[in-house]
């Protein structure tokens, strides 16, 4: 008899039983679940996996603005914050609506892409921090 708990069995285990789902569903008692058993309703998720998630989703913001604005790296660093900030908040098919202000960006007009940022539904909905992201625009 050992006291080490087989972890790797374990991990088996209850992937077989509790199965791999990487989509939020309810699950047979109501429960908002994710992954491989994890109630989020009762247990969350821990800073470092929160941390762990938000490292992966800029990580795919990243690819995402290098696919389809290819020039979005060359712009100085709190304008590429600023657009990453916004990829996030937004998605990147939705950023890419911004075809004025956009525009700017690519001509290195940063005053005029943070007032077009700011004449948007988007300013209106997320308040300060449309005036914070749209600032590190306009002073880079």
């Amino acid at each position: 008899m050992t006291d080490a708990l087989n972890k790797e069995k374990l991990v088996f285990d209850l992937i077989a039983d509790e199965g791999m789902v990487l989509e939020p569903y309810q699950d047979s008692v109501d429960k908002l679940t994710i992954g491989v058993g994890r109630n989020l309703d009762d247990r969350g998720i821990s800073k470092s996996e929160a941390m762990f998630m938000l490292a992966n989703d800029i990580e795919i913001v990243e690819a995402e603005l290098d696919a389809r604005l290819g020039w979005w790296r060359g712009l100085p660093d709190d304008a590429q914050r600023a657009l990453a900030n916004m990829a996030f908040n937004m998605g990147v098919p939705c950023l890419l609506t911004f075809s004025l202000a956009l525009g700017h960006l690519v001509n290195r007009e940063f005053k005029q892409a943070a007032d077009e940022f700011l004449r948007s539904r988007w300013a209106e909905q997320v308040g300060n921090r449309a005036i914070r992201v749209t600032d590190l625009i306009r002073n880079a």
